[in-house]
């Protein structure tokens, strides 16, 4: 007998993408949604009983699915099934915010999930998943629900594409129980004779990726305004993109090579070429390389895309224009001031081309018609009719080495704006009475103040994103880079007479250039990573702070970035609210740049700032608040009044040449190393911290 749709029903619409909606869901097959014939469109006659003979009438459950008028679904239609899907590109920002404003109109679960059967039949499967992931995770009546990871409904985003026929060999002659893990090798993409291919480690990692896709998700581009106009949206922009670069830089130093060179000349061929490995299920396609020397045009009819890099130079330099004089133009023709509070806010918005760019028609779309020309320069005018490259997908942008060269530019932009705004003297730094008289790291088996990494081998179910096997796990095993766990041991004094609550805020950074000389502060500062955030209260005269690495504000962990829906979920309570965590963070395992065998020199920086200046009156509890410095917190204000980036988001005050130069008595700097051990651990219990002692 079946039952009515509940909404925990609507994470079984992302299972196996390409397979009709009436297959069997979930883990064990054993799930069916019994839809109306007028749901399923042309493609399926159900009076031949194609709905019994593919299994469903065998499921144990079946969930009820009533009867919806289908709306005008002509925009979503635009992209065919078997087509790429790109939030840079406007056509599929236009399908998207379309099928969104379907999702989010829904009078209640039972009509969603109705609708969510009509269009998972009609539309295109990657732009159906990111339409529903960001309904889901904005509608009041969904808000508890957990999104798959990417990874689980298109693995052929982030992994090897030649796992996929070892996958279907295995799943095929193997019993679930019975099957191995498919090693995925570390140097798939690449030989050691491309210098990039050093940073592939970080470049190709699942969780970077997983997390700047999660975060397009919480912060979308386009739909209702409701959905897209959140608190500071544009400086976080700015500031989980500066924070990017800062740690790619920082590892680029780790695997001795240069800082990234910005992209600067449009008109010049790109050096770099990036060849993903990767495979499309839905297209069908191989993701397409990029060949080194490639020149930057677009002209495609098919995407109703005409680029011309005139365009984008004239969206860059009314930008610096609007930097310089201090003000944008509003489509009135009245000007608004770029603040020294709002300023980056506006301009992070007009960079990334949301729906909240003040005056698109004057400042553009540069971001993302930049990552479009660079996604189809392999073929501009769609001759060869082939699809984007990685670069032209949040989900796979960031394996490209021209990203980054990309948003040195992008952050470049944002510096500008950085340096036309006062500096910090030390009344905005100090904090009266309290002094940082020492900082250390500790941590098991490991010398006082040395991080150690090293390489880890975990696996991923890709079982849910593979279609037409029979069912069960099959499990890709991959190998990452990965930290001991640490703990911050912090001594201040409190020189008052009463107790003081402080925001301390923990940054590291490379002590050395390029070049092994000392860094001068105004580039320095531009390579401070966050760690982590977080208050306390000091009672008077000394306290010890201690703050383990695992509750880092930045990051989430391990097993929130590679869950399992189904296996160990809580039934209910405050743990599951733990476990209905929105999903946006940075991974744990990528918090520590890998460092040398020698040890790479750093410097750890802890300020405690006055929280009276830090504070934000809302209440944060239940919310997902795990890694709100990258991701703020879902319905919230970003929880810190400072500027994100606060000390080092703006250029120094005079006389101040070093980091020494710029410290006040509430901050403190201590020396650090990482050591990377080479060492590679496998995932079945290994006695890490002693094996690496």
């Amino acid at each position: 007998m079946a039952r009515r749709p509940q909404s925990k029903d609507l994470v079984l619409m992302f299972d196996r993408p390409q397979e009709p909606i009436f297959m069997p869901k979930g883990d064990d097959g054993n799930i069916a949604f019994d839809i109306p014939t007028e749901l399923l469109g042309n493609r399926i006659n159900t009076d031949m009983g194609i709905v019994d003979r593919l299994g469903a009438s065998q499921a144990d459950e079946h969930i009820s699915v009533g009867s919806i008028a289908i709306p005008d679904l002509s925009i979503p239609q635009l992209l065919s099934r078997d087509q790429n899907f790109s939030l840079f590109i406007p056509l599929h920002r236009r399908a998207a915010a379309r099928l969104i404003e379907i999702f989010m109109g829904m009078r209640n679960i039972e009509d969603l999930i109705s609708m969510c059967a009509a269009c998972r039949e009609r539309v295109n499967p990657y732009l159906f998943n990111y339409a529903l992931s960001v309904a889901i995770l904005h509608r009041p009546d969904t808000r508890n629900l957990q999104i798959p990871p990417l990874f689980e409904s298109f693995p052929d985003k982030f992994v090897d594409g030649a796992i996929f026929g070892k996958a279907r060999q295995e799943t095929e002659i193997f019993q679930s129980g019975s099957r191995q893990p498919l090693e995925i090798p570390m140097d798939y993409t690449a030989s050691d004779l491309d210098i990039e291919h050093r940073l592939a480690y970080f470049r190709e990692d699942l969780g970077i990726n997983l997390h700047h896709w999660h975060w397009h998700l919480v912060y979308p581009f386009s739909g209702p305004r409701n959905l897209v106009d959140k608190n500071r949206r544009g400086e976080l922009f700015y500031y989980m993109h500066q924070q990017i670069m800062a740690r790619y830089n920082f590892e680029r130093l780790c695997n001795k090579l240069g800082r990234v060179i910005r992209f600067l000349n449009w008109r010049d061929p790109i050096p770099e070429g990036y060849f993903p490995k990767l495979d499309s299920l839905v297209a069908s396609r191989v993701w397409p390389p990029r060949h080194a020397n490639a020149l930057l045009r677009c002209n495609r009819e098919v995407d109703q895309l005409r680029v011309d890099i005139q365009d984008c130079e004239r969206w860059r330099d009314r930008m610096f224009e609007a930097i310089h004089l201090g003000s944008i133009v509003l489509p009135d023709g009245k000007r608004q001031n770029l603040t020294e509070e709002g300023g980056i806010d506006i301009l992070g918005n007009i960079m990334e081309a949301s729906i909240l760019s003040p005056n698109q028609n004057l400042y553009g779309d540069l971001h993302n018609l930049i990552h479009v020309l660079i996604g189809l320069c392999h073929d501009p005018d769609a001759r060869n009719l082939e699809t984007f490259s990685t670069i032209g997908d949040p989900a796979t942008a960031m394996r490209d080495p021209i990203f980054y060269r990309l948003h040195a530019f992008v952050d470049d932009v944002f510096q500008e704006h950085k340096a036309t705004l006062p500096p910090y003297e030390t009344n905005r730094l100090n904090y009266n009475g309290i002094t940082v008289r020492g900082v250390d790291v500790v941590s098991q088996g490991v010398p006082r103040n040395e991080f150690k990494t090293f390489w880890k081998k975990d696996d991923v179910d890709l079982s849910r994103g593979i279609d037409f096997t029979p069912r069960g796990n099959v499990f890709a095993r991959f190998t990452h880079l990965q930290h001991t766990e640490f703990t911050y041991r912090i001594q201040v004094e409190n020189n008052t007479n009463s107790d003081k609550i402080g925001t301390v805020r923990i940054f590291l950074a490379p002590k050395f250039d390029e070049r092994g000389v000392n860094m001068v502060f105004r580039d320095q500062r531009l390579l401070f990573i966050e760690l982590d955030k977080f208050t306390t209260t000091l009672k008077p005269k000394t306290n010890t702070i201690e703050r383990k690495s695992t509750d880092s504000s930045v990051t989430i962990p391990f097993e929130r970035t590679f869950r399992d829906l189904q296996s160990n979920r809580p039934s209910g309570g405050t743990q599951l609210e733990a476990f209905n965590f929105c999903g946006c963070g940075w991974p744990h395992h990528m918090l520590i740049p890998k460092g040398t065998p020698e040890g790479f020199s750093c410097q750890l920086f802890v300020m405690i700032s006055n929280y009276d200046d830090d504070k934000i009156n809302q209440s944060t509890e239940g919310a997902c608040a795990d890694a709100a410095s990258y991701c703020g917190i879902r319905d919230k204000l970003y929880p810190d009044k400072r500027s994100m980036g606060y000390p080092f988001d703006r250029v120094p005050r005079s006389g101040v040449n070093t980091l020494q130069d710029f410290l006040t008595p509430n901050m403190f700097v201590q020396n650090v190393t990482i050591r990377f051990s080479g060492q590679t651990f496998d995932v079945q219990g290994a006695d890490i911290t002693n094996a690496l002692t």
